[in-house]
């Protein structure tokens, strides 16, 4: 086998050898999401000689990236990250093939990107995409490596694997209210250590050798230095066909709007219009608009009365996540007219710096 001096480490380990460093060179991988978790996983996957990656994420580098997501430079901030992970792997191993889909995963794409791979990895924080990325691999019969961070606690599992239990499996609520990173905060090294535990369950499962974390869940306490594992069983209601998913994904991604707070700044005083914060009251910066009310998302089914079903509601949160899931509830609830503001509070506040609102 032509360079087996990169992988020799490894080769020499009965569990592996040439046959595995082959099974590793012919198999194909999709990462979803370039950030923190991705930080570790793709250096590791690469190394270890995997034949060919997939990098899904249109996002851009920011510095406030940079404490976790470590494969990227500051003199890159500003660039796609798809792109510069790809260039950052490349250069670590120009052995294997990298592809780069610098596009947002979405009902339209998904089928046709997990046909492509073997194993897909969920290296997101964004609650919706991984119930789609759980759906979409169900439809294609692939197995999702999740990996979870909160604060100082992370969680890693394998979904689908040889028709084992699901993400809806062990969350079946999608109306879910979990913070993201940027919202919660969180310590680059659990997010580190997190994306080499989903790198090794994608390598166990390409080799066929160890215990596949499958109908179990690993929760790992860094300031505590504990971990559990819990087991959960495959509910009866988790099949998806391709038609139901294209239903369900089309009504979802066409219902929900977003809009950037830059196209709104004229709507600020309008007070035919209502801007809806569904943070929590204590998290910070603070918007204070004219024309804003505070709801947070967890009391958004009970208070929704407040609201009137016919005005125009921008709604916000952190980030831009939570947002879309209040303006959901809230067109399901009959409300005609709710946008989602991309980017959240952290847009705004900088926006209205500018502007010396």
């Amino acid at each position: 086998m032509s360079g087996t001096s990169r992988y020799n480490r490894q080769i020499i380990l009965p569990e592996i050898g040439d046959v595995g460093q082959y099974k590793l060179l012919k198999s194909k991988v999709l990462v979803i999401g370039a950030g923190g978790l991705a930080a570790s996983i793709l250096p590791y996957l690469a190394a270890a000689g995997i034949g060919e990656i997939g990098i899904v994420d249109d996002d851009l580098i920011e510095v406030s990236n940079l404490h976790r997501q470590v494969i990227y430079k500051t003199s890159a901030v500003g660039k796609g990250k798809a792109a510069e992970a790809k260039a950052m792997i490349s250069e670590l191993n120009p052995q294997i093939k990298v592809n780069v889909f610098a596009e947002k995963l979405s009902g339209k794409n998904a089928i046709s990107l997990f046909e492509k791979y073997d194993i897909i990895v969920d290296a997101t924080d964004n609650i919706s995409i991984k119930y789609l990325i759980n759906d979409a691999c169900l439809v294609t019969n692939k197995p999702m490596v999740y990996g979870s961070i909160f604060r100082f606690q992370g969680q890693v599992s394998v979904f689908n694997y040889q028709n084992g239990p699901t993400y809806r499996c062990l969350y079946p609520d999608e109306n879910s209210n979990a913070a993201s990173c940027e919202d919660a905060g969180v310590i680059g090294v659990s997010v580190g250590i997190i994306g080499m535990l989903q790198a090794n369950e994608v390598i166990k499962m390409i080799l066929e050798i160890g215990e596949v974390l499958s109908g179990k869940i690993l929760v790992y306490n860094i300031l505590k230095n504990e971990q559990q594992k819990y087991d959960f069983e495959r509910a009866s209601n988790v099949e998806m066909i391709k038609e139901d998913f294209e239903k369900k994904y089309k009504l979802i991604e066409n219902q929900i709007e977003e809009i950037k707070f830059e196209h709104l700044l004229n709507e600020i005083e309008n007070d035919a219009v209502l801007f809806l914060d569904v943070r929590n009251e204590d998290e910070l910066p603070k918007i204070k608009l004219k024309n804003s009310i505070q709801i947070p998302l967890m009391n958004l089914d009970n208070e929704m009365k407040k609201l009137d079903s016919n005005q125009k509601i921008y709604v916000f949160c952190q980030s831009g996540i939570r947002s879309k899931i209040a303006a959901e509830l809230l067109q399901k609830n009959q409300f005609k007219n709710v946008k989602s503001i991309v980017g959240g509070a952290l847009a705004m506040k900088r926006l209205l710096k500018e502007e010396k609102i």
